[in-house]
């Protein structure tokens, strides 16, 4: 088997079992020729040659190995494969109530011992992100045992995500399992219904994360006026909407994304009239809100990813600390702020410090009531901080 060799003292985060090796701190890679070995199964060993860990090499990333084990005994293989997706598909059965429920994530990367690997459930179909060199190594031997394990009958992969591009993988999307993917799957979430696009949709279709925050909000949202920013395909929206909000005005930059929030609202049967769709973009809507003088008395901030590494927070603080500071301005006295960052180069401490500098610029008084994050679907291993990419807030002004 090749063997990573690691620069001395570079062996601690292996110590404390984060699964992630970078270049800059491997010292050679014996058994392997240089730049091939994509997705090889690897010894890491110290500098003085004892074993540390064994993983997946990837000669084109930043991230050099991915763990998959640290135990010297155990092989990667089918067996190992096999054992892993038992255990995390298992482990949904007991953390999401599935009888108003039929879409959650079954397998969560890092955080299921499954590096670069993704597997969400919507209703009958399952769909497969393989983002890693490891997974795309393993990936027939992967979609046969989720088939086998789940039981399901179709299998979409949405292999597309911009992370492939690190990991020197093109992009890759389109039916493994079953008959054509159809253009439209009918979801069900607390008992809400949702028609979701696995095909071009964010993501692997919808944002499965939020599950719980959408509960939240609808058990809030009982005669309030709800401002919806990035209102996607209506995850928000239409939560606020059967939990008796007044009236919601949702934005989204995308015309067709706000047509699809228009057929899921008619789905659920809620009054198409205490909703209004507006196209444009967020931040200068907001500002015209302003200008306006209009008011809410609940507003929700669900951005994209303003910054995927540490080295890009600066520029996503500008962002979220220009947006947050609009909506204070536009929350009525008494008013209700949902605010979220999904930015994994934005710590918690930092979106809290960066919401702070925005109401103080804003002159509004505004504490913290509860602390948000992903579903329990989407577990965060204690050896993986990094898995812990969305967190959020409710904030009484």
């Amino acid at each position: 088997m090749a063997i990573v060799r690691l620069k001395p003292g570079r062996e601690k985060s292996l110590l404390r079992r984060h699964p992630w090796i970078f270049s800059g701190a491997v010292a050679s890679v014996e058994g392997i020729d240089a730049g091939g070995g994509m997705g090889d199964t690897v010894d890491v060993v110290d500098s003085r040659g004892r074993f540390l860990a064994r993983g997946a090499y990837s000669p084109h990333s930043q991230i050099r190995v991915r763990i998959w084990s640290w135990d010297p005994e155990e092989a990667v293989d089918e067996r190992f494969f096999r054992d892993r997706l038992v255990k995390a598909m298992g482990a949904r059965l007991e953390f999401v109530d599935r009888s108003e429920t039929n879409a959650y994530r079954l397998v969560n990367a890092e955080s299921d011992g499954l590096p670069g690997l993704i597997v969400d459930r919507y209703a009958d179909t399952l769909v497969v992100q393989c983002l890693s060199s490891g997974s795309e190594r393993w990936r027939d031997t992967l979609v046969e045992l989720i088939l086998e394990i789940s039981g399901h009958r179709q299998i979409f992969e949405r292999s597309d995500a911009e992370v492939r591009t690190l990991e020197g993988l093109a992009p890759r999307s389109g039916m493994l399992i079953g008959s054509e993917a159809p253009e439209r799957l009918e979801i069900q979430e607390n008992g809400l219904f949702f028609e979701v696009d696995i095909i071009h949709g964010h993501k692997t279709g919808f944002y499965l994360d939020q599950r719980e925050n959408r509960a939240r909000l609808r058990a809030l949202a009982a005669g309030r006026k709800v401002l919806d920013c990035f209102t996607y395909s209506g995850g928000f929206t239409i939560s606020a909407l059967a939990g008796s909000a007044e009236k919601v005005v949702a934005i989204d930059s995308s015309a067709e994304v706000l047509g699809l929030a228009q057929q899921n609202l008619a789905l659920n049967g809620l009054p198409v009239e205490n909703a209004e769709w507006v196209t444009g973009d967020v931040f200068q809507e907001l500002r015209k809100f302003r200008d306006q003088g209009l008011s809410f008395d609940l507003i929700i901030l669900d951005p994209p990813k303003f910054a995927s590494t540490a080295a890009q927070a600066q520029r996503a603080a500008r962002g979220y600390k220009d947006i947050n500071l609009l909506a204070f301005k536009l929350l009525k006295p008494g008013g209700i702020l949902m605010t979220f960052s999904c930015s994994g180069g934005v710590s918690e401490d930092l979106f809290q410090k960066i919401v702070a500098g925005a109401a103080l610029d804003a002159g509004v008084s505004a504490r913290i009531v509860e602390h948000l994050h992903q579903g329990p679907d989407h577990p965060v291993a204690l050896n993986f901080p990094e898995g812990s990419y969305l967190k959020g807030f409710i904030i009484h002004v």
